[in-house]
């Protein structure tokens, strides 16, 4: 490794670039991967929970107000310290959503907040979904990860972004002809095609990997640096709400309970006139401080605007005895405070429409596709330095076999946690748990598959069912689900809705190109077996010199001659 620091600055960088995207290259293929479901995380909770139902149907906010409120009148009739009401939300809320937390106990301890999930055109609650993780357990995995403590999933994922963060400031240094690499792919050259799907996938998107990899420093960096915050405000539960308050603002103090009960003015003039001051349906959605009593206090939250990332939604206090709007001091975050909230905006792309959905997740899937092509280019380029009947050392064969159960393991992962879902009946306890074990499971018997395999062979047999679980779980779909191609489709089904029928549309699209994949690589394979091509000139073989009879890594026992060439000046050699 010492040999990196010599030959000048852009040597150092490619000794740098190479070991420090190794290290990390699992565990930052796990969160590309996963963070890229993310970005359709909503649309993955509707179709696992097939008993959720969409829309408000044209519901007027006030009256779902008035039912969420009546809601809460009924569930919390011993009392209660604050009431929430959460109104529809595009793709982000489907339901009319309530929250309440009772009065302090006897021993002063707060109560727990409880929920429910109400129809807008009814106010009554919904029927209870089947228990699942949906599309928010994997996106929370992107940064969790899983079957670990929070904290230590967090520095974790931590060092591996740091890692990632240099590693694309090391790749931009390397690379002198980065416009060039944009435009840039030979098909069957061996490493040279690897390198160049390395290139492709990493400028394509540059852009976004750096604003990404960035953003996901800024979440935790009170926590990545404790010792900022502890100095100026110290530790415990004051100095934690000091710092928050200060940071991140804070909209109103809370209200103390007068002990005097008090009916709430008609909550439709105080909506109204929050509707005058914003548009008509930027409403999001309104609590109520210490309700029944006469220091009651109503606030209404205003609607994100659509495309904005700085997320300063303002809010409008109301006294709820009396209706009168309340003219009162709030803190406003600070500068750091939004900057850190426009880096959150930019991450999960909340502001973002559908078309930018899909190129976030596209992009995200480019992510995946650089790191991967990177550790297949690693372990070729090491193959190929092999001399002729030169067997492979233990430490190539272990990582090869370890590229094929990584980045097919986990697809295959996913697609098991889909079935899992249709398949776990819903009455089985723990089973969301068990739709995350199976996930799991799967990957653990991919690794283990690609360590008995030919690694040839384990490409082709796992890209194959890989094509075969997405391709068929909407059949799965339509023989254990209402919600199906057959009647989502619009022009087809019984209801239009583009939401379903675009998830089981895209798991045909993945089927399909993990199809072409898997037949590629059987291609490829079998050109490999066949050996290298024979010289156009038997007479004189140097005039035609034997080019790579592989493309896919292979650890195979045989007499292929891979070229002894030096290797390319334009990738690092570790």
């Amino acid at each position: 490794m010492k040999d990196g620091f010599k030959g000048g600055w852009r040597q150092s960088m490619s000794w740098l670039h190479t070991w420090v995207g190794l290290v990390s290259a699992l565990l930052l293929y796990f969160m590309f991967v996963t963070g890229s479901v993310g970005y359709f995380n909503t649309e993955v909770d509707r179709w696992m929970r097939q008993e959720t139902q969409a829309g408000a149907g044209g519901v007027l906010p006030v009256q779902m107000v008035q039912r969420g409120l009546a809601r809460l009148h009924a569930v919390s009739a011993g009392g209660a310290k604050e009431w929430y009401v959460s109104l529809p939300e595009g793709r982000r809320r489907l339901d009319l959503q309530i929250y309440w937390q009772a009065l302090p106990g006897p021993d002063g301890r707060e109560a727990e907040y409880k929920e429910e999930n109400l129809d807008p055109a009814t106010g009554q609650p919904r029927v209870e979904p089947r228990k699942t993780g949906g599309g928010n357990a994997l996106y929370r995995m992107h940064w969790a990860l899983h079957y670990m403590p929070e904290k230590v999933a967090m520095y974790l994922v931590g060092v591996a972004t740091m890692f990632m963060f240099i590693a694309l400031v090391s790749g931009i240094v390397v690379h002198k002809k980065i416009f060039k690499d944009f435009f840039t792919f030979r098909p069957a050259k061996g490493q040279r095609s690897w390198l160049d799907a390395h290139n492709v996938s990493s400028v394509m998107a540059l852009p976004f990997f750096l604003v990404i990899t960035y953003s996901g420093l800024v979440f935790y960096t009170y926590e990545y640096l404790p010792s900022v915050k502890l100095a100026v405000y110290g530790s415990g539960e004051q100095a934690e709400r000091a710092f928050s308050r200060e940071v991140y603002g804070e909209v109103y103090a809370e209200v103390a309970r007068s002990g005097t009960p008090a009916p709430m003015a008609p909550i439709g003039p105080m909506l109204a006139q929050a509707e005058a001051r914003w548009v008509a349906g930027s409403v999001s959605g309104l609590s109520i401080q210490q309700p029944g009593d006469a220091h009651a206090r109503l606030l209404i939250y205003q609607r994100d605007p659509a495309g904005s990332v700085s997320r300063l939604s303002e809010t409008l206090a109301f006294d709820a005895v009396s209706g009168r709007m309340l003219d009162l001091p709030a803190v406003a975050p600070s500068g750091p405070g939004i900057f850190s909230g426009v880096m959150l905006a930019l991450h999960e792309g909340h502001f973002a429409g559908p078309l930018l959905r899909w190129l976030y997740f596209a992009s995200g899937l480019l992510g995946a596709a650089m790191i991967a092509t990177g550790m297949v280019l690693w372990t070729t380029k090491r193959r190929q330095r092999l001399k002729a009947g030169e067997p492979a050392h233990a430490g190539l064969r272990f990582v090869e076999r370890m590229n094929v159960g990584s980045i097919m393991g986990l697809p295959i992962g996913i697609a098991v946690y889909f079935w899992a879902n249709r398949l776990i009946p819903a009455e089985l306890p723990g089973r969301e748990d068990w739709e995350m074990h199976a996930l799991f499971i799967a990957w653990a018997l991919a690794l283990v598959h690609a360590g008995l395999r030919p690694v040839q062979r384990a490409w082709v047999e796992q890209l194959a069912t890989g094509a075969a679980l997405y391709a068929l779980l909407p059949l799965v779909n339509a023989a254990t689900a209402d919600v199906h191609l057959a009647r989502t489709l619009p022009g087809l089904g019984t209801h239009g809705d583009w939401v379903l029928a675009g998830f089981d549309l895209t798991l045909l699209a993945f089927g399909v190109a993990f199809a072409f994949a898997s037949a590629w690589a059987v291609r490829t394979s079998r050109r490999g077996a066949a050996g290298p091509k024979a010289p156009d000139n038997p007479a004189n073989p140097q005039a035609s010199p034997a080019q790579p009879a592989m493309h896919m890594p292979s650890t195979a026992e045989s007499t292929i001659a891979w070229p002894a060439n030096k290797p390319d000046s334009s990738w690092p050699t570790p």
